[in-house]
């Protein structure tokens, strides 16, 4: 199994995806844009991660390598290859596909919970019916053509999305470890600005490990019902 990954800031990175997917024997490559912007082929590939960062998917006049990147994720989805979408990573899928992105009412940085309903169908993600998770986002996006909401939160309707059987957005963090978590305010801490759903410093990294067990044990889970064809 070939899984290609796309990150974009240093402090980003595959959190607990990377021990995941060795576990299940995946050759693992990446797309570093702060080094390299260079994309391989598509039709390389078996499955594609997109990681967050603090960039806006509007900023393609400063960072003109979002219009390659949006190519090859609109390129990855239209070739039926599994594509998992987190926070920045959900919408670059979203805007790939045509639909709007924009600033969230509010900003959500801490550990809040989402809800989702019970699923429709039997191809789609079931995400727990109530989880709290870790959040980082003042963005947010409409949801694709096609595309089903899978989570929500009181700050943010959309928090989640399937589009077809094998492309799963996340507005949140499900792969977020302490040493991840303690990465992102060390470089992101200004963002700490007092709000209704922003946790200071010291409440969100005071999380213990069972938040980060359980979400990461949602994230294996997610990631094996996105690898069950490409495996």
């Amino acid at each position: 199994m070939r899984v290609h990954y796309l990150q974009h800031v240093p402090f980003e990175g595959l959190g607990s995806i990377g021990p995941w997917l060795r576990a299940a024997g995946a050759d693992v490559t990446a797309t570093r844009f702060f080094e390299d912007p260079r994309l391989p082929s598509v039709a390389e590939l078996d499955m594609l991660v997109v990681m967050g960062g603090p960039m806006s998917v509007n900023d393609e006049a400063v960072l003109p390598w979002l219009v390659d990147e949006k190519r090859f994720v609109r390129e990855a989805i239209g070739q039926g290859k599994p594509v998992l979408g987190i926070c920045l990573g959900a919408q670059l899928i979203a805007s790939a596909l045509g639909a709007r992105v924009y600033p969230n009412r509010v900003k959500e940085i801490g550990w809040f919970p989402v809800s989702a309903p019970p699923v429709s169908r039997a191809d789609l993600f079931q995400l727990p019916s109530s989880i709290e998770v870790f959040h980082w986002h003042g963005e947010t996006f409409d949801l694709p053509p096609g595309a089903v909401r899978l989570a929500s939160s009181e700050g943010c309707v959309n928090q989640a999305f399937q589009l077809g059987d094998g492309v799963v957005g996340l507005q949140f963090h499900l792969e977020t470890t302490p040493e991840s978590a303690r990465e992102i305010v060390a470089n992101c801490r200004d963002e700490l600005v007092p709000g209704p759903y922003v946790q200071d410093e010291g409440v969100l990294l005071a999380a213990g490990p069972g938040k980060y067990g359980a979400i990461n044990a949602v994230m294996a889970v997610l990631l094996a019902f996105l690898t069950r064809a490409a495996r």
